[in-house]
């Protein structure tokens, strides 16, 4: 774990969801809405918005849920709302490994789509720009680094079958700031609300891509 994993201060809170707005993705991406996904662009907007969306609803939804429990204080913490941060993009910059090498699977397992090599130039023009965008740079390397195993070992056949979101979903769980005492009775719980959240993308994915056509 690099520095900015260090700073993952934890502590029980009281969340006003209010003062988190200037940690929140944009609301543009969030309400992105498609007709089809028709080509290579339509595709990375799908997997940015898409990763955004579920990884922002089910962070800021664990915490609020925390929100009555009875050991917690209230939310006004520096510290805290930068632990929020750093897990907001290591849990996007997961979701986008799992959410881009799960569409590219897809594509080339159902659509004959065999152009891979696209996957990781995507992937790497989204990372890229939400470096320019503050992702901080713990997150930014350490989804490099996985995204590059995960792209040399993947079986394209199977992997969009195969519990694509699992990597997201566990790290959901491990950067979510919220106290070890609490956290341990909520993995299950957690972990299944992501993979809930990405069964509904994977829905809409296999709906849209009908006039795909890989230019």
């Amino acid at each position: 774990m690099g520095k900015d994993g260090e700073k993952n201060y934890k502590y029980n809170v009281k969340l006003n969801l209010k003062d988190l707005q200037k940690y929140l993705f944009s609301l543009k991406r969030l309400l992105g809405k498609y007709r089809k996904i028709k080509s290579l662009e339509d595709l990375k907007n799908f997997i940015q918005e898409q990763s955004a969306h579920v990884s922002q609803i089910t962070l800021y939804g664990y915490l609020k849920t925390r929100m009555g429990a009875k050991h917690v204080i209230m939310f006004e913490n520096k510290n805290f709302l930068n632990s929020i941060n750093i897990a907001k993009w290591h849990i996007y910059s997961a979701s986008l490994i799992d959410c881009t090498l799960f569409c590219f699977s897809y594509l080339y397992a159902e659509k004959q789509f065999t152009k891979t090599e696209e996957a990781n130039k995507i992937f790497f023009e989204i990372l890229n720009s939400e470096k320019a965008n503050g992702m901080i740079l713990d997150a930014y390397e350490n989804s490099s680094k996985q995204f590059n195993i995960k792209y040399k070992e993947i079986n394209w056949n199977n992997y969009y079958n195969s519990s694509p979101f699992e990597h997201s979903s566990n790290e959901l769980y491990k950067w979510s700031p919220i106290a070890d005492e609490l956290k341990k009775f909520d993995k299950k719980i957690v972990i299944n609300s992501m993979i809930l959240k990405w069964n509904n993308v994977e829905g809409d994915f296999k709906k849209l891509i009908n006039g795909f056509k890989g230019n």
